[in-house]
């Protein structure tokens, strides 16, 4: 079934993506698998900037792909006013527009919300920035490092008593993303009801402080900011990463039931009874004690063995897997994360597929991301009404 035959949830809606590199992006694609129309609107001859970075296959972005297959691409300058008139002709057409400038740099386009409501009453305006469009630091830039930092996170990742560690994905960028799409979907919803668009107001740095969860609780009740940890759980014990004879395993004991069988599992059922550790709160007080004890045993067989035993036992355990451990894992085949599009310069390529699974309307994943200004005719015939000679006139006077 082609991408034009697929029926998603959000099949009939338009979407019209100002956004560049990572978060917007993201968010549009979200809402593109799930069956949006999404326009990418890019700079005649330069584009998103994400074009040029790698990883690269024959001179063409997989790292663009794989976050904005599926899209349709056209090139307007906005800085001309036949390009700003253009883009003022299709605001009527869309149910929802997704920008990640600075704040305020909508405005001096003449294209803030205020103006494009005007136009469009039932417009879904997403704004995703780094500091939000309100606050003493909502002109400021940000980049995903930046508000790792800024957010915490980076306080309370990596070993103790080390220097601060960034994730290692763009975590900041990706839940952002993923809270505009949420934002967007509530937005879509009230206007079901009302017939009103509204502005989606997303800030990266508020992102990272709403998925912080159990570190902001612990310094409200506290007082004291936490701090690295490695791999284990601030509040539960035995859950996190020990050596084995041959790599690492991962375990999570998160209640008496499990640590009284991984006790059993492990042929040390002394340490049930040893008031250390007779409970959740005391072995993560004696944290210090109980964890050599644990790595001392652990390293006695392979990862392998100790993940048969685990399952056998109903304790819940995994390997510590790199990518291309991960990719080939059965699981991630059975659940078909990998999808495959076929680019027309550089054929098949692979990239992480929807994790949405819809019984009736599920997300589709075929079409690879477009080449630049690939669509920029069909979109202005079907939405403008604008004939060749007129497209012609256009991209001879540098507005597309």
């Amino acid at each position: 079934m082609s991408k034009k035959e697929s029926v998603g949830p959000l099949t009939g809606l338009k979407v019209l993506d100002l956004s560049r590199v990572l978060a917007g992006p993201f968010a549009g694609m979200i809402l593109c698998d799930l069956g949006a129309e999404v326009v990418k609107i890019e700079e005649p001859g330069r584009g998103d900037e994400a074009r040029g970075i790698g990883p690269f296959k024959d001179e063409v972005s997989l790292y663009f792909m794989s976050v904005n297959r599926g899209k349709k691409s056209i090139t307007l300058n906005l800085k001309h006013p036949h390009g700003l008139e253009l883009f003022l002709q299709l605001i009527p057409h869309a149910d929802i527009l997704i920008e990640n400038y600075r704040p305020g740099t909508m405005d001096r386009f003449g294209l803030g919300y205020k103006t494009l409501s005007a136009l469009q009453p039932g417009l879904i305006f997403a704004a995703c920035s780094g500091f939000g469009q309100t606050g003493p630091y909502a002109s400021y830039g940000a980049y995903d490092m930046i508000v790792q930092a800024m957010g915490g996170l980076m306080s309370i990742t990596g070993q103790p008593n080390s220097s601060p560690v960034r994730i290692g994905t763009s975590i900041g960028d990706l839940t952002a993303a993923l809270f505009t799409v949420i934002g967007i979907l509530g937005a879509l919803h009230h206007r079901e009801k009302t017939g009103r668009g509204q502005l989606v107001d997303i800030a990266m740095l508020d992102c990272q402080v709403a998925i912080l969860e159990n570190a902001i609780a612990r310094y409200f009740a506290t007082g004291t900011s936490p701090q690295p940890l490695g791999s284990r759980h601030p509040n539960i014990t035995p859950f996190e990463a020990f050596e084995t004879e041959d790599g690492f395993v991962v375990i999570a004991v998160g209640n008496n039931n499990l640590w009284e069988r991984f006790c059993e599992v492990v042929h040390r059922p002394e340490w049930v009874a040893d008031p250390r550790f007779m409970t959740n709160a005391l072995r993560t007080e004696n944290h210090a004690a109980l964890q050599p004890l644990i790595a001392e045993v652990l390293k006695q067989r392979s990862t392998e063995v100790w993940l048969r035993f685990f399952e056998e036992t109903g304790i819940p355990a995994g390997p510590i897997q790199d990518i291309a451990q991960l990719v080939a894992h059965p699981q991630i085949q059975a659940r078909q994360m990998i999808a495959t599009v076929v680019h027309p310069d550089i054929g098949e390529v692979q990239m992480p597929h929807s994790p949405i699974r819809l019984s009736e309307t599920p997300p589709s994943v075929e079409q690879p991301a477009p080449e630049l200004g690939e669509h920029t005719q069909e979109i202005l015939m079907e939405w403008c009404g604008l004939n060749t000679t007129q497209i012609a006139q256009l991209r001879s006077d540098g507005v597309i």
